[in-house]
């Protein structure tokens, strides 16, 4: 085992972990992005991100098909 293993290995846990842990902030206090207020997300309302949602689901199962 290498330095270099030991340490791409600590980056790649860290960054899960960090990412698990921002889905837990999410769903208590309902908030995304980097900072409360500044939600660093694309523009769009409830509808269009639905769209965007089902847009993204049909190109999955098509590919998922393939």
């Amino acid at each position: 085992m290498t330095l270099h293993h030991i340490l791409v290995r600590v980056i790649s846990d860290t960054q899960r972990h960090a990412g698990h842990a921002d889905i837990v902030r999410e769903l208590i206090d309902g908030s995304v992005g980097y900072l409360k207020g500044n939600d660093n997300m694309p523009p769009g309302d409830q509808a269009w991100w639905e769209n965007h949602r089902r847009r993204l689901e049909r190109v999955a199962r098509k590919v998922g098909n393939a």
